[in-house]
């Protein structure tokens, strides 16, 4: 059985995205890998012993559980990977192109990603790419594992889930993060998740 281990970033002094906020969200971000690991583990003890039964509730609720877990811990490590505390501007290139393809820009794309970001609810502002056809659209995802696309490619990941900024900002200031968010991506390896 694959075992994860919780990875590590340095994000200190990230424009409008404090330590502190940081320090608790990697925390989550760690209990995420653990539950992973710990869901892994009973299942796998659960096949071994041949107990493996739909119908048996217990069973059931660990594989429904793996799926928030597993997605809590990747959509996680796709987010902090894509923020640093050295940004550039997106002004030209590859990524800025693909991503204002099917917007008829890159403004057009980035007031979309926003607004996506900016609805009510607890979830995640994804732009993701279709490998079928190469578009990036931009979605929502709730609950980590609701609304995620099979096959698609996450290429610009946002935790809209309160706790990515209620110790820096009041829910109703969510616009501010999403605005610090913008102001700490990192581009490059954004791009780098594109074929």
């Amino acid at each position: 059985m694959k075992v994860y281990t919780a990875k590590k970033w340095d994000l200190s002094n990230l424009q409008g995205i404090s330590d502190n906020t940081l320090q608790m969200h990697f925390g989550l971000y760690e209990g995420y890998v653990k539950n992973t690991n710990l869901l892994n583990e009973k299942l796998n003890e659960i096949r071994a012993a041949g107990k493996a039964a739909g119908a048996d509730p217990s069973y059931a609720e660990l594989v429904r559980r793996l799926g928030f877990e597993y997605n809590g811990m990747v959509l996680h490590e796709y987010y902090f990977d894509n923020m640093t505390k050295s940004p550039k501007d997106l002004t030209s290139g590859k990524l800025h192109d693909a991503l204002g393809a099917g917007y008829g820009g890159f403004d057009a794309w980035k007031k979309d990603f926003m607004a996506v970001g900016g609805m009510r609810g607890v979830g995640w502002a994804i732009a993701y790419l279709d490998p079928s056809n190469g578009q990036i659209t931009n979605h929502w995802i709730t609950l980590h594992e609701d609304g995620n696309v099979a096959g698609f490619k996450p290429i610009v990941v946002m935790d809209a889930w309160e706790h990515a900024f209620i110790r820096d900002y009041a829910p109703a200031e969510r616009s501010k993060y999403i605005e610090a968010f913008f102001a700490n991506i990192n581009w490059a390896a954004c791009e780098a998740r594109l074929p």
